[in-house]
């Protein structure tokens, strides 16, 4: 049965809640600015012996404020709307250039205004008067469009910051699941192999002698009950592959008899406990059987080395090179699922070197002796 999960991800609020967010935003940040420049100015008018109002000094103070959240907010959303204003320095200047040029109509018709209106007539009222903007100081009207800049070139930056971590995650969950894919593709290729190999021994020895051959398919069965669980794990001891190995080349003994040799040495003093990936020895052993035993009628010799070196575990498996024996050119099977394998597990802290060493033919793994965290 097959089960789909279905993820509910909150969709994002629309864009009008968005600006009317931004805009109450706007107006409380406004109306707290407005609230200390009334205490201040308060406070200035006392000290000098003047009695204030503080209700009339607030709404003066809010009369500007509001002004200024209006411009703010529209220079928020046009900043949004559109990103290349703030994309550098000379962009900002240009949008800022723009703003200033903008505005330059307002700061006539309010000096057109306060020549006609003002208290004093002519140019005293342009003078007077002509040295405010339409509606705040130069001043203020610049801190607010580069604060604004500010907070959207730190909203650009963290959004950046979000889309590559998400990317990061995105390729790394990508790369976990090929991989794991990989990883049982190439069990998938081991567990067969192995099978047919083990059922190509029990039909030789059925042609010879079929008590043995029964017995053959008893240890076949606790072989491939090991070979079921361990393909479900992702490491094993060392101790649980030696003994899986050792059932396994006592299958293989009933098929070559004498003929076949085994030594093991060093692998208790290297640890039965260290961690392997499953089903890792065994194809090397029936690599061995493969390309020496089956290729000529003499006797020999499957030796299997451990040594531990610090966190680092070193394996060879080695048979002897018959010199005049056929060659069995067979696929590279088993040493390029093997390799695949540790690269999967281990990355570049594995190794797997194969080649004649002093007239045997030698695999030599190194890999660390316990699996990664």
């Amino acid at each position: 049965m097959t089960t789909t999960v279905h993820a509910f991800v909150a969709a994002p609020p629309p864009a009008w809640r968005r600006a009317l967010l931004v805009l109450a935003a706007n107006v409380a940040i406004w109306l707290i600015l407005s609230a200390m420049g009334t205490l201040t100015s308060l406070n200035d008018d006392l000290r000098f012996g003047v009695e204030g109002s503080l209700w009339l000094i607030f709404i003066s103070s809010c009369k500007t404020s509001m002004t200024l959240a209006c411009l703010s907010f529209i220079l928020y959303l046009g900043m949004s709307r559109w990103p290349a204003i703030v994309a550098n320095a000379t962009t900002i200047s240009c949008g800022y250039a723009v703003l200033m040029l903008a505005l330059l109509p307002l700061q006539l018709l309010f000096v057109a205004k306060a020549y006609v209106f003002g208290d004093s007539a002519g140019w005293a009222a342009i003078e007077t008067y002509g040295k405010a903007i339409p509606i705040v100081h130069w001043t203020a009207i610049t801190a607010v469009y580069f604060a604004v800049a500010a907070v959207k070139i730190w909203q650009q930056s963290q959004a950046r910051a979000r889309d590559w971590a998400q990317a990061q995650a995105d390729a790394l969950g990508l790369r976990l699941e090929l991989e794991q894919q990989r990883g049982l593709a190439l069990r998938a290729q081991l567990e067969p192999h192995f099978v047919f190999n083990a059922l190509n021994a029990i039909s030789a020895m059925v042609r010879t002698d079929k008590d043995i051959a029964l017995e053959g398919i008893h240890g076949l069965s606790d072989l491939l009950r090991y070979a079921l669980s361990a393909s479900e794990r992702d490491w094993v001891t060392l101790a649980d592959e030696l003994s899986f190995v050792e059932d396994y080349l006592i299958l293989q003994r009933m098929r070559y008899g004498a003929r076949l040799r085994i030594a093991i040495e060093g692998a208790a003093q290297a640890g039965l406990d260290c961690d392997c990936p499953p089903l890792l020895l065994q194809p090397l052993v029936e690599n061995a059987l493969r390309h020496d035993l089956d290729c000529h009628e003499s006797a020999s010799d499957i030796l299997l080395a451990f040594e531990r070196h610090d966190d680092q575990l070193l394996i060879r498996i080695s048979n002897p090179v018959h010199s005049g024996a056929a060659h069995n050119p067979g696929v590279g099977l088993g040493l390029r699922n093997i390799e695949g394998r540790l690269r999967l597990a281990y990355g570049g802290a594995a190794t797997l070197r194969a080649g004649v060493v002093d007239g045997r033919f030698e695999v030599a793994i190194a890999m660390p002796a316990h699996a990664p965290e």
